[in-house]
């Protein structure tokens, strides 16, 4: 059976669509940067996601070529995940806005993927898909303490889910620490595509710090 990190680390794929605090160690991830209205049918960020899906799936079926992976293990790829923000705004996210949104667009890696084997599956996926994959790249990444949320519903009902996670995160003496370095990060757990959107399913997680 493939080992599913959904259902392996529930604490940080899963939580209840209550508000609670979570301490997140370091991980590695697939990523690409860009900037634009996410719901641009043929924007850059749809853009990305091909990107992503096309890195992880060579990796995850690198055990059926040449290359091998020291410790590989059958895996499903981790969810979409997002780092998301807007200049001059680093509180929170102006949904009216959403042409000037940046973003780093992920896909978690195994921790048996190595550097040099993120390297030999950029250079497998150019060649068998014949596509650019140069933006793609490997980054480490320690988000340390945040309050997180399960959002159920649209995308654009997020304010409502995030308003809670401040009362929360201030009720038991953190504040928000978003900053250059620290993001808005969004989890993906539902495919749009095939969900209904009051039923969408997505992780909201805030980076904070203890109220001095």
């Amino acid at each position: 059976m493939s080992f599913d990190y959904k259902k392996e680390y529930k604490e940080f794929y899963m939580p209840k669509n209550k508000p609670s605090m979570v301490e997140i160690p370091p991980m590695n991830y697939i990523a690409v940067r860009g900037m634009g209205n996410p719901n641009e049918e043929h924007g850059a960020y749809k853009h990305t996601i091909a990107l992503l899906y096309g890195v992880a799936y060579t990796i995850k079926m690198s055990h059926k070529g040449n290359h091998k992976l020291d410790g590989f293990f059958d895996f499903v790829v981790p969810p979409l995940e997002g780092f998301w923000w807007q200049d001059g705004m680093n509180a929170s996210i102006d949904y009216q806005k959403k042409g000037t949104l940046h973003f780093i667009s992920m896909i978690r890696l195994p921790d048996f993927v190595r550097k040099e084997d993120f390297n030999w599956a950029i250079e497998e996926a150019t060649k068998k898909k014949k596509q650019d994959f140069s933006c793609v790249e490997f980054l480490p990444y320690e988000e340390g303490m945040c309050v997180q949320c399960m959002h159920i519903g649209a995308y654009d009902d997020e304010p409502k889910t995030v308003h809670f996670m401040h009362a929360y995160m201030k009720e038991k003496g953190y504040e928000l620490d978003i900053t250059d370095t620290r993001y808005h990060h969004e989890i993906y757990i539902s495919d749009p595509r095939k969900c209904d959107t009051n039923k969408l399913k997505t992780v909201i997680r805030h980076p904070v710090k203890k109220i001095k």
